[in-house]
Formats: C-alpha cells, structure tokens, sequence
C-alpha cells in the first residue's frame, strides 16, 4: 500500500541519528508504488538526515547535516547495514564556514 512503512524502514533514521549522538524531533517518511521508493527526512535538533530512494535504480541518496558534538559519520554504519550496498560514495560539505 502506498505510504506503508515497515517499523524496521521507520527506525533506521532514528537508529542513524542516535548513533550520532543527535537529538530526533520529528520523522516524516513516504513510500511511492509501484517502485517502493522511499522519500523523507528526520528532523533533529542538530538540523536534518533527509533520504530517496530509487529501487529500480539500486540507488540511495542521503544526506546527513549535522551540527554541535553529533558525528554523521557515526550513522553510516547503521546506513550499510539496512541497505547493504555494493558500493558506497561519500562527499563531505563543510557548511557556515566563515572566513
């Protein structure tokens, strides 16, 4: 049914922020069909994990931007193993930089 979450696809993102050390506010997470992809985010107090997929693709996008003491490094792992991907591309932004 379009929209349905498993539990398991609702708990990754909080399992991913907590990992972090991040703070979940809020989670708001839509399944498409026929293709099953996913679209979301979760909201933290450190700023956001957004995610979409594309099943038919085998392609997942994340993004992971956090602020304070939060490590997104720390929810890969946790990332990997729900997805389990062949390969894995990581690009870091510093973002507020001042000069």
């Amino acid at each position: 049914k379009e929209g349905v979450l498993s539990l398991r696809e609702h708990a990754v993102g909080r399992a991913a922020a907590a990992a972090s050390g991040a703070t979940v506010l809020h989670a708001n997470l839509h399944r498409f069909e026929p293709n099953g992809g996913i679209s979301g985010v979760v909201v933290l107090a450190e700023s956001h994990i957004s995610i979409h997929t594309w099943p038919e693709r085998g392609f997942a996008a994340l993004d992971l931007f956090m602020c304070g003491a939060c490590d997104p490094y720390l929810a890969i792992p946790v990332f990997k193993a729900f997805f389990k991907p062949k390969t894995v591309l990581l690009s870091e932004q510093k973002r507020g930089l001042v000069p």
